[in-house]
């Protein structure tokens, strides 16, 4: 049976037959989303997450229902095939916080403000059982870098220049590692909330992309959407967003700057060899563009005193992301499946 056929096999199951069938923006996984209209223009997504393609939808629905129960506004579920990889989800709308920004920016601050709120509501609530976010797996993330924009770069990954950052990162982040106690979301941003005004308090913020979840931080979600790859923050909405934040955690601020610079730092880099592979191994170019924006976010949070050992490294390592480099990397576009 083809992927196709088993989806309308789904559809059918979930009783859904007569809906209109629409495609809808993908995200950079092997996720296909499909919104589904029925006559009477009730609405629900379908999410193909092809387990042949190395997905799974069960973390989904297990946060969907951990975040549902704490009041925020995370899809419901209302049909699921697991084995086939198949879920039918409430349909949120269109209403990303990039959209409404992009149209009245006079709503960045309020929605931006709803989204601190939903964090620290979240950090509330003790979390469910999961892996946690800690060196172990934070420094081979970093290393990404490394082993993605450094290998576009240069046509090489240094082992050596990766094995000195990381054991350098290592003994950074490590001591972080006994203050991982709440859920985070690890793609929480711009692009992955909708603002649903006719709800109430947190409630108003849409959640998606949440499957990748872990025990984290306080402060990586929070990073996540301030030092955002794709859209500028302005320094005084990041500070402001900042203190709010501090205001409601009970975070001691010492703790809280130098656990959102290196924790930044962190993402930044993260996100810097996964723009470079989503080009590289999946032909992905367009993430190229946004690479500038997440360079000058990595070297904002490398000013830190506390990142001053990796600081120098990554400086000597990673060239800047000039025309030339940026050039480069797109030339790679797909051309390295296998790496």
């Amino acid at each position: 049976m083809t992927r196709q056929a088993q989806a309308q096999k789904f559809i059918a199951e979930a009783g859904w037959t007569d809906a209109r069938i629409a495609p809808l923006a993908g995200d950079a996984s092997n996720r296909r989303y499909d919104r589904l209209t029925r006559s009477d223009l009730s609405r629900a997504v379908l999410m193909d997450a092809d387990p042949a393609k190395g997905e799974n939808v069960q973390p989904f629905v297990m946060i969907a229902n951990f975040l549902r129960a704490q009041n925020l506004s995370a899809p419901k579920i209302y049909h699921a095939d697991p084995n086939n990889g198949f879920l039918l989800i409430e349909d949120l709308g269109d209403r990303l916080f990039a959209r409404e920004m992009a149209t009245d920016p006079d709503m960045e601050r309020p929605l931006y403000e709803a989204a601190i709120d939903v964090l620290t509501h979240l950090h509330k609530a003790k979390p469910p059982r999961l892996l946690h976010y800690d060196a172990q797996t934070t420094v081979p993330l970093a290393a990404l870098a490394y082993d993605w924009y450094q290998f576009g770069c240069q046509g090489h990954t240094n082992s050596d220049e990766k094995a000195l950052f990381s054991k350098a990162f290592h003994a950074i982040i490590a001591p972080f590692d006994k203050h991982l106690s709440v859920l985070i979301q690890r793609d929480y941003h711009a692009e992955n909330l909708l603002w649903l005004p006719d709800r109430q308090g947190v409630a108003q913020v849409g959640l998606l992309d949440f499957q990748d979840a872990m025990i984290g931080h306080p402060v990586y979600d929070l990073v996540s959407i301030l030092q955002d790859a794709r859209r500028d923050v302005s320094g005084d909405m990041e500070r402001y967003m900042m203190e709010r934040f501090l205001a409601q955690s009970g975070l001691a601020p010492r703790e809280f700057e130098i656990a959102y610079a290196v924790f930044g730092a962190q993402l930044s880099l993260r996100i810097l060899g996964g723009f470079s592979r989503l080009c590289i191994r999946d032909g992905k170019a367009h993430y190229v563009e946004l690479i500038p924006r997440v360079w000058r976010q990595l070297h904002k949070n490398l000013v830190h005193p506390v990142l001053a050992p990796v600081a120098d490294l990554i400086r000597q390592h990673l060239p800047a992301p000039d025309q030339a480099v940026l050039d480069q990397l797109k030339r790679l576009s797909g051309t390295c499946s296998t790496r």
